[in-house]
């Protein structure tokens, strides 16, 4: 297995450098010299991501100051995003997500709720699902939740001893929730929903997102529930203790002033979330502004110098250099030259066959790049300068991309929330799962967009 992780590295960083110097040097009509050398590298991250030759965190480095040291773009576009407030909503993300995990009111809530709803296999499964919905709230980012998720269903299937086969399920379908629950709030994931926003170039508020997005989003996560209790049986009937569970509540004993300093400043997040078009401070201000707050004495002192190690600098970078793939894209007339060679060479008028051919680009671009966000960098910006001349709402195009991608999954490697929770210390599932999951899912996706979300946006105004 090593090896083969090996030679795919090797693979993809000869592949990807072979790619780039001949993008570099053929003859490309109409497009810029420094749109062919944006393309080059663009092209040359996209292979080193999809097949990890190295960190994500080296690559961004590399695609970005390459970009600014052979003079294809100013530093200034190329780093625009550390100007910008989506960053340091990842960053206050991050840390509350931190506070929240360290007070332990994640933990309380979590067995409050086992106890109070879980009965069955089925009400186990389920509840995966709501306690991501309910922790999205409080978690703006998907991977604590789920760890968190996990860390309680542990208990449950240690508790009612569960064998092993029926253990792993519930172990994938807390992974599983993961993904379209995510998609509710603008908060649930706070890097990818932020990001397609961003790349709409759009004014667009918490309240906005759920009114427009949290239906098909419910509806997904529903679609997605349904699917995974009809490819998965439990191989025997389950009887939940649920006093192992009580016990576990029990020790964390009363309500910590920790834990009622993290509610008191993450209710006032929400409540400030959810009236951004009022008080008209970007959500990234908001965040990053309760992160200080929660870590200031008296007042706070729920984070510490040790919740700076939570906030991952390589994703940060990730998430710069997508975004710098869609806006030197536009800058260079990138975009614009793969737009005038791939798609059609006129929007669709019906709007059903726009979301069918946007979702089938999305979905094929991500089956070979890998990665929900370089799909995003290249095709939102593509259907962006593909629709420019109509009369649709930058949203739309940018939105079905979005959702084309965000709970996509064929493979392991095509979304992370996916991938991290492999192996028998974490998910316990492995890759026969996700792909039993993942071919019928496709189906979900098509389904999701076509019949829910654009009738859903008829209803909203969207379109």
């Amino acid at each position: 297995m090593l090896r083969l992780c090996k030679n795919k590295k090797n693979i993809g960083l000869i592949f990807g450098i072979i790619i780039a110097i001949i993008i570099w040097n053929i003859e490309i009509t109409n497009i810029s010299t420094d749109g062919q050398k944006a393309m080059a590298l663009s092209l040359m991250t996209v292979v080193f991501w999809a097949t990890g030759v190295a960190n994500v965190g080296f690559i961004s480095i590399l695609y970005l100051t390459s970009l600014v040291s052979l003079n294809i773009a100013s530093a200034s576009d190329v780093f625009s995003l550390w100007a910008l407030p989506t960053i340091y909503l990842v960053i206050g993300a991050y840390l509350i997500a931190d506070a929240v995990n360290r007070s332990g009111l994640g933990e309380r809530i979590a067995y409050l709720f086992v106890i109070k709803f879980v009965n069955s296999f089925n009400s186990i499964i389920i509840s995966t699902f709501v306690l991501q919905i309910i922790l999205s709230l409080l978690i703006p980012h998907p991977w604590p939740r789920a760890f968190l998720i996990l860390s309680i269903m542990k208990v449950v299937i240690k508790s009612a001893k569960i064998t092993k086969e029926d253990a792993v399920i519930i172990g994938f379908s807390v992974f599983v929730a993961t993904v379209p629950t995510a998609m509710v709030f603008l908060t649930g994931d706070s890097t990818i929903n932020m990001l397609a926003v961003d790349f709409a170039g759009q004014k667009f508020g918490w309240m906005d997102w759920f009114y427009h997005m949290g239906m098909p989003s419910l509806a997904a996560s529903i679609l997605t529930c349904i699917l995974l209790l009809i490819i998965f049986k439990p191989s025997s009937t389950i009887n939940i203790n649920k006093k192992a569970v009580q016990e576990k509540l029990a020790n964390l004993g009363k309500l910590t002033n920790l834990e009622k300093k993290t509610i008191f400043w993450v209710m006032i997040a929400i409540v400030l979330w959810m009236t951004d078009s009022i008080h008209n401070v970007d959500l990234g201000w908001v965040t990053i502004l309760i992160a200080i707050l929660m870590s200031m004495p008296m007042i706070g002192e729920v984070l510490t110098n040790e919740s700076w190690k939570t906030v991952p600098i390589d994703t940060l970078f990730f998430l710069n250099a997508a975004l710098a793939i869609g806006k030197i894209g536009e800058i260079t007339g990138m975009n614009s030259w793969i737009v005038s060679y791939i798609l059609p060479s006129s929007v669709p008028k019906n709007i059903f066959l726009f979301g069918l051919l946007v979702v089938t680009i999305s979905i094929g671009l991500h089956m070979i790049l890998g990665s929900v966000i370089a799909v995003m960098s290249i095709a939102i910006p593509a259907f962006l300068a593909y629709t420019g001349s109509s009369s649709l709402n930058p949203l739309v195009p940018a939105l079905l991309v979005y959702t084309s991608v965000a709970f996509h999954y064929l493979l392991p490697y095509q979304h992370i929330t996916i991938l991290v929770g492999i192996g028998e210390e974490y998910g316990m599932y492995n890759d026969s799962h996700i792909m039993k999951m993942g071919i019928p899912l496709t189906l979900v996706v098509f389904i999701t967009v076509l019949l829910i979300q654009i009738p859903w946006w008829h209803v909203t105004g969207l379109l």
